[in-house]
């Protein structure tokens, strides 16, 4: 096995014996990116010179005997919408293409508390404005297991890059499926935890109360010890959960005997590619083989989801994104004649087609005229459909879905139908709208040899259940170890 494929539990073992190096292990990595990336195209800023001090810094403590926390050494990626301290971060867009943020975000100093190791930051549609990564302004990210495919979005370059072991784990953000739909078309492991159980200060807004960074890790455990580092109450987010910290490996036990499952059947209607569900459904026969009590059920808000996520992420977005006009920071034309001159040339510059369509739609949304006939009318069936879940979680301990109804398209294939990329999220935009824990991983491969998704779904805060059932799924499934042939 090269050090690059070495899951972040791996090599921190390896570490902690002293059989390799902390530089060595970086450096394989490095190396790596500098063979592949031109294929994969996962990055768009890499931090040669910064991965090397710190992996040097790692290496002086383990020298001197000094403890170290488990992620301490490990090669990691985060998303560019992630702020780090003199470092770019530019949303992939044309607006930020010079940015270097004055501080880290609070996920990003938490790692780097435990001597991560960063070798770069990723790309992603624009302002994570898409499905496809194919929205970024710098360039598109492709599949690793198919360069003819997207690798998702809008956290596509997080998860391409984990998948093509360019990066041992990575932090993405997931408003309506972000981290979960690239996670499914890259055969990672994905985690959107719930709502404000992850700092999201220093993430770069997109729609702010659907927002939530998360973990992409090759396996359930490395999930694990990410969540164990980025978990936590923040006072500078007031969104943050007041809650204990809690270490999520110890749920890792291969056993879901008396867990009821729930499959919600309309997440199975005719839209699904049949191989996507026939591999869900053979996950789901699984988890009753090991013991788990498994029912049909009826979420009859899922219909809405899509609408009222369109509805509250374009009119959030819209919100977020007014910041950007050229005054304090980022683009700004370069000729204009005043000041709504320089607004209006500054922004239509700035942003990309797909930022400009979803500013403009949360604008008519938010208009005097229109705010009550879509905006609240949507916050009223998000409120219905929050209700909805914590009926069935009355009743079951877990709701298993796929994760997408199809597995990676074609780059090019769906960007001149907005409509159709929003279908990508069918699946994973209701737990964002509910605020829920939902893990997406690898459950099985179509005929063309790409990676099929399975959703685990929990109850607020029970992110130990989703882990606990994801991790027997993956010792019973066996499929960890598979890689893209690049």
């Amino acid at each position: 096995m090269e050090l690059y494929e070495l899951t972040a539990h791996e090599a921190r073992d390896l570490l902690r014996n002293k059989a390799i190096s902390c530089r060595e292990l970086t450096q394989a990595h490095l190396d790596r990116i500098a063979e592949v990336e031109s294929k994969v195209n996962g990055y768009i800023t890499i931090t040669h010179e910064t991965a090397l001090e710190q992996a040097d810094m790692v290496d002086e403590k383990i020298s001197k005997g000094e403890p170290l926390p488990d992620l301490a050494g490990i090669p990691m990626a985060l998303k560019d919408n992630i702020c780090t301290k003199d470092i770019l971060t530019t949303c992939a867009s044309k607006m930020l293409e010079n940015f270097r943020p004055p501080y880290n975000a609070t996920v990003a100093q938490r790692l780097f508390a435990e001597y991560g190791v960063l070798l770069g930051k990723t790309n992603m549609d624009e302002f994570a404005m898409g499905s496809s990564t194919e929205n970024s302004y710098m360039k598109p990210t492709m599949n690793p297991w198919d360069l003819t495919r997207v690798p998702g979005g809008s956290s596509g370059g997080s998860a391409a890059v984990v998948s093509a072991d360019e990066a041992v784990y990575s932090l993405g953000s997931d408003t309506g499926g972000s981290i979960r739909q690239p996670a499914s078309y890259c055969g990672v492991v994905g985690l959107k935890p719930t709502y404000g159980l992850v700092s999201r200060y220093g993430l770069v807004a997109f729609a702010s109360s659907l927002d939530q960074i998360g973990p992409i890790t090759k396996d359930v455990t490395d999930c694990a010890l990410v969540l164990n580092a980025i978990a936590g109450p923040d006072s500078k987010d007031y969104t943050s959960v007041k809650i204990g910290e809690d270490d999520y490996t110890k749920y890792l036990v291969d056993d879901v005997k008396g867990f009821k499952v729930g499959i919600p059947k309309e997440y199975f209607d005719q839209n699904i590619e049949p191989q996507v569900k026939d591999s869900v459904m053979d996950a789901v026969k699984k988890l009753e083989d090991m013991g788990a009590y498994i029912e049909e059920f009826s979420l009859k808000y899922t219909d809405y989801a899509l609408p009222v996520y369109c509805i509250i992420s374009s009119a959030e977005g819209s919100s977020n994104l007014a910041r950007y006009d050229g005054v304090k920071y980022g683009h700004r034309a370069k000729e204009y004649d005043d000041m709504m001159d320089m607004y209006r040339k500054t922004r239509g510059e700035g942003f990309g087609p797909e930022a400009k369509r979803r500013i403009m739609l949360g604008t008519y949304i938010l208009s005097a005229d229109h705010r009550d006939e879509y905006y609240l009318k949507a916050l009223k069936i998000r409120t219905l459909m929050i209700e909805e879940y914590n009926k069935a979680f009355g009743k079951y301990d877990l709701i298993v879905t796929p994760t997408c109804p199809t597995t990676a398209f074609k780059i090019g294939q769906m960007t001149e139908d907005p409509l159709a990329m929003h279908f990508a999220n069918v699946y994973t935009a209701p737990v964002n709208i509910a605020g829920l824990p939902a893990l997406s991983m690898n459950c099985g491969f179509d005929d063309n040899g790409l990676p099929i998704g399975i959703q685990l779904i929990a109850k607020a805060l029970d992110e130990k259940t989703i882990l606990r059932a994801a991790y027997a799924l993956e010792k019973e499934m066996g499929i960890y170890g598979k890689k893209p042939k690049l």
